[in-house]
């Protein structure tokens, strides 16, 4: 694969990965899952404490809406530029940024007087944890080879899947302990430290060329301020930023202003301006954020077309679920938490094993785990439309969603590692941000066209069949993934046979 010449005086050495112990790298890995704990435990507490939040601040829907989505809106735009930056000037120090920069905005929100602060707040925790999760992908592949990133991915695997089994629950505990005023201000304050020992831990055991960065120029500081504001392609960095804004804005935006529809064609336009613009800048010589080069190796690009369309199905099960245990059925919100937690626990499980043998079996592992998330659509939609008859008790639902905690588990962590794994080093954080801006992208067009359906089904038949209908919508969504899949495996069958 042809990179752009500036690719090779870009990135960390990868001797890096030689020159360190194992106990070295396992420690860099211990750092890495603490972080990524704190934000996903942040993001899972704040959906148990929307209303304790709504009640103590008098906030609006408007608000409450904001407190979600203005998190995943500021870190889809900054995903793909801090993985870039990573990739030049040292992905440790970038990471460390990131978590501070969490760490102080929980502290914010933790203590807003009001909607209007705490929103502020969010905004800056999705810039920290836009800086560091890219930056947690790229440490990973510089200092994991073979079997071993495989296991990386895998207990990252377990970390995801621990900490949403856990983010409802502790919730619920600090909400109970410290009442409605205090108990959803803990909720925040809980990131805290854990984000302080991220730091301390990371300044302790990361070597220091991961800290430190690149070697740009030297020559004068000009020389290097210059020759990084070229490398980090600042004009391909706003394209590509005001596009993923464009692309997410609507799906947060339209129910008070319909208006923002409009701003998909925008992002169309910006999306060919930046591929235009990172073309042109790699011809002058340039390091474009991104080496359009590597969307010719197959297994990237199916790896990040799998992971879309899975994320744009298979996240809004959990949305439909909390909403019909609750509104359909009258069941508590904390009842509802609990139908989760074991699907959660089977994931972290899920993901270590599988990380042990994605270097053995590869896709198969994906393509096994998207035929357990047809299976869990499949079981949960008898057991909801049995549960209307009266012949099963909804609890049935914990055995059934466990096949999709079984298959979240067996997709993501190994489809990071295949995908990833062909990828140059020079451009590990970058690739890494594109997949993941590719989960945040398809996350929120699935949730918002997946529930729009369940909606407009209600006015015309049960939450039973609603909800019926939404598994299926999302079942056609992961058999096209299945499709991706099975394709890529068969590409990698036939490269091995032409070696």
């Amino acid at each position: 694969m042809t990179q752009p010449p500036a690719v090779s005086r870009a990135g960390p050495a990868p001797a890096d990965s030689d020159a360190i112990s194992n106990a070295v790298r396992w420690r860099i890995l211990a750092v890495l899952l603490t972080a990524i704990c704190m934000t996903l435990i942040g993001i899972s507490i704040v959906n148990v404490a929307l209303p304790s939040i709504q009640l103590a601040l008098d906030a609006s829907r408007s608000d409450m809406q904001w407190v979600l989505s203005g998190y995943a809106l500021t870190f889809g735009v900054v995903l793909v530029a801090a993985g870039r930056a990573g990739d030049l000037m040292g992905r440790g120090g970038f990471f460390l940024l990131g978590a501070g920069i969490f760490t102080v905005a929980s502290v914010v929100a933790g203590l807003a007087p009001d909607a209007t602060w705490l929103n502020a707040a969010r905004l800056l925790q999705g810039i920290g944890s836009g800086l560091l999760n890219p930056q947690g992908l790229g440490m990973i592949q510089q200092y994991f080879r073979g079997a071993e990133r495989g296991r990386a991915f895998g207990y990252f695997g377990t970390a995801v899947g621990f900490s949403v089994a856990i983010g409802p629950v502790l919730g619920g505990f600090l909400i109970e302990l410290g009442g409605l005023e205090i108990g959803w201000r803990l909720t925040f304050l809980v990131n805290v430290p854990i984000g302080i020992a991220t730091i301390v831990l990371g300044l302790l055991w990361f070597p220091k060329p991961l800290i430190s960065g690149a070697r740009a120029p030297r020559s004068s500081k000009s020389g290097r301020l210059g020759y990084l504001l070229r490398a980090l392609d600042p004009v391909g960095s706003a394209l590509l930023g005001l596009a993923v804004l464009a692309v997410l804005l609507p799906f947060v935006e339209s129910r008070d202003s319909p208006l923002a529809w409009l701003l998909l064609p925008l992002a169309a336009l910006l999306f060919y301006l930046w591929v235009r613009w990172e073309r042109r800048y790699a011809r002058l010589g340039g390091s474009p954020m991104v080496d359009l080069n590597i969307f010719s190796t197959a297994s990237f690009t199916n790896g990040i077309i799998i992971m879309a369309l899975y994320f744009l199905g298979m996240t809004s099960v959990w949305v439909l679920i909390a909403l019909y245990v609750q509104e359909g059925v009258g069941r508590t919100a904390l009842e509802s938490g609990l139908f989760g937690i074991p699907a959660s626990l089977l994931s972290a499980y899920a993901a270590h094993w599988a990380g042990t043998r994605v270097a053995r079996y590869g896709r198969q592992l994906v393509i096994g785990g998207l035929i357990l998330a047809l299976a869990g659509l499949a079981s949960s939609s008898a057991v909801v439309l049995l549960h209307e008859q009266g012949h099963l008790s909804i609890w049935w639902l914990v055995l059934s969603l466990s096949f999709i905690g079984l298959a979240q588990g067996a997709v993501i962590s190994p489809n990071q590692a295949l995908t990833l794994e062909d990828v140059p080093l020079d451009y590990a954080g970058s690739s890494g941000a594109i997949m993941q801006t590719g989960q945040r992208i398809g996350t929120s067009i699935g949730i918002a066209m997946i529930t729009a359906a369940v909606f407009a089904a209600l006015t015309v038949s049960s939450w039973s069949m609603a909800v019926t209908l939404g598994f299926g919508v999302i079942g056609v969504v992961v058999v096209v993934a299945l499709g991706v899949a099975c394709k890529d495996l068969r590409d990698r069958g036939r490269n091995r046979r032409q070696r």
